[in-house]
């Protein structure tokens, strides 16, 4: 199965920036999509930014409106370490971010989430 680990989680002063590192491994399919989640208090779940794969290859990246310009997502070669870059940070940021591993097959959903790491921006 996916096993997903997460660091760089903290605390930072507003207009700062901060990196979330997500290691992957055990991950089989051919097309799929990795990215990052949050969760603030009293909020629902949202996407920040994913990275559509097939074969090997980025085809597609997507940044949620509340973090374009500000937010950047990446993985190495092997698809082996996705890194949220987070830039120009506020409050309204502070949330849990979780890694996400989704794939479909047919009428088959797989899903794969990492533990979560804190991420708080202070005023």
């Amino acid at each position: 199965q996916v096993h997903l680990v997460e660091s760089g989680g903290g605390s930072v002063q507003a207009g700062g920036s901060l990196s979330l590192s997500c290691v992957a491994s055990g991950t089989t399919f051919v097309a799929y999509q990795m990215g990052w989640y949050r969760e603030a208090p009293g909020k629902q779940r949202e996407m920040v930014a994913t990275i559509d794969s097939v074969g090997g290859r980025n085809i597609a990246t997507n940044i949620s409106e509340p973090v374009t310009g500000r937010f950047t997502i990446s993985n190495d070669d092997g698809k082996r370490t996705l890194v949220l870059h987070m830039s120009n940070l506020k409050p309204e940021d502070t949330a849990v971010y979780s890694c996400n591993y989704h794939a479909r097959v047919g009428l088959y959903e797989y899903d794969y989430w990492g533990q979560g790491t804190q991420v708080t921006v202070s005023s």
